[in-house]
């Protein structure tokens, strides 16, 4: 494979795993925000440092722990593998370390944004008759949006550039794990290849920069929205 062929495969590798990592993360930490910033209860405090542990952990570490956990030696790892989910040395493995390492980033913006609305208009909706599950749809979700969008973003980006717990626990396969991250790294180690690790340097800003442009631009369509509802 050369190396263009090889830089492209392993952007749209990253970005694969990126959308998944994203889509699949966001309903569960819009969750844990959710209870984080309104209930109170026993071992709420341990609940908060789990989410946010992967950010002081390094994460080597964390790859580590999740070949340990899914590796294919591990019990889990093989019943899940006897269901025909592989996740070690695999690309769901790559989403799913990439799911761990953005969630607190991802946890902490939706968490803010809930904390930012008045409970009194959740409350309000809630004495005219309305479920608690219409009252979510129709008054907090349209609040707290650009909060979702934001940590949406916040876990994408960190996705595309995550590395360390990746190449822990899913290697660095070119073709089959290789993400964008890996193959920059991989490039370095090859005397005389600096062209091509400035190409794909190149394309790792022009995606982030894209990511947070459509952001901006998606959350001011909905404040606009909000505020002329």
């Amino acid at each position: 494979m050369s190396a263009d062929a090889t830089a492209w495969e392993a952007l749209r590798l990253s970005l694969w795993v990126a959308c998944w990592a994203t889509l699949l993360a966001v309903p569960l930490a819009l969750w844990i925000a959710w209870i984080l910033a309104r209930k109170e209860f026993w071992g709420k405090s341990l609940l908060n440092a789990l989410v946010h542990l992967p950010l002081v952990l390094p994460p080597v570490v964390t790859g580590y722990v999740l070949l340990i956990i899914f590796g294919r030696t591990a019990p889990l790892g093989q019943a899940l593998e006897a269901i025909g989910l592989r996740l070690a040395f695999h690309w769901s493995g790559a989403v799913l370390a990439a799911i761990i390492m953005g969630f607190p980033l991802m946890v902490r913006a939706m968490r803010l944004a809930i904390e930012a609305v008045d409970p009194k208009l959740e409350e309000a909706a809630a004495t005219l008759g309305a479920p608690r599950t219409a009252v979510f749809a129709r008054v907090t979700l349209p609040l707290i949006a650009p909060g979702i969008l934001a940590g949406s973003v916040m876990g994408f980006a960190k996705a595309m550039g995550e590395f360390g717990a990746t190449i822990t626990f899913v290697a660095n396969i070119p073709g089959q794990t290789q993400t964008l991250p890996s193959a920059i790294w991989t490039a370095l180690q090859i005397p005389g290849a600096e062209g091509q690790v400035v190409g794909m340097v190149l394309m790792a800003c022009v995606v982030a920069i894209g990511a947070v442009l459509l952001s901006e631009t998606l959350a001011r369509r909905v404040a606009k929205r909000i505020a002329g509802a």
